[in-house]
């Protein structure tokens, strides 16, 4: 089975299968907090295309004015149902629809924002010769990014200089051993770190 047939195959089963859960959850943050359902966010894509990406709101309507990073139980821009959102990355399913519409991978890596791949060196700009996905070795490897981000005095600076740089590591060393063996292992792996 080819990486595209994939995704195809396993995002429409997952869609079909959270179907109900989704309506679910769009009345949860409905009645949390005004504003849409659905968060897009505009982020760069396989050879440096920008798409909108999709997640289930988990803050204040037009808090990225106010900046890009969320840094973990100190940013009160986050709502109530937000923060279970995050937590259990349940934010992210919406990117399923992303994935049956070709712009991003089941696995890959994860796709920032313009401002910061901006600063990407050439070694690092490898990672837009891929789709980027839902999950990777750096999704894993930084479950806990929002509460590092948190601690530290200037957020920003940790994500630009520590961060980023071990997150591109972890996304050429994807692309040097991309396949869907490895693919099934990475999305095996998130469950059990989401469970754990």
């Amino acid at each position: 089975m080819g990486k595209r047939l994939f995704d195809i195959f396993f995002s429409l089963i997952g869609l079909i299968l959270l179907f109900i859960p989704f309506l679910f959850i769009a009345i949860l943050i409905s009645i949390d907090s005004s504003g849409g359902i659905f968060y897009k966010q505009k982020r760069v894509g396989k050879d440096g295309v920008d798409f909108d990406l999709l997640k289930f709101r988990s803050m204040a309507t037009g808090s990225d004015r106010s900046g890009l990073l969320t840094v973990g139980g100190n940013d009160s821009r986050i709502t109530k149902i937000g923060y279970t959102l995050r937590k259990y990355k349940i934010d992210e399913l919406p990117q399923l629809i992303n994935v049956l519409s070709g712009e991003m991978s089941l696995v890959g890596p994860r796709p920032e924002v313009r401002k910061y791949v901006d600063l990407y060196n050439s070694e690092q700009k490898t990672v837009l010769s891929v789709k980027p996905g839902i999950t990777d070795y750096a999704s894993i490897e930084y479950s806990n990014e929002n509460e590092l981000l948190g601690k530290a005095e200037k957020p920003e600076e940790v994500y630009i200089n520590e961060i980023m740089p071990a997150k591109l590591k972890l996304n050429l060393k994807y692309i040097a051993e991309q396949g869907i063996s490895t693919d099934l292992k990475i999305i095996f792996k998130t469950i059990g770190k989401i469970i754990r």
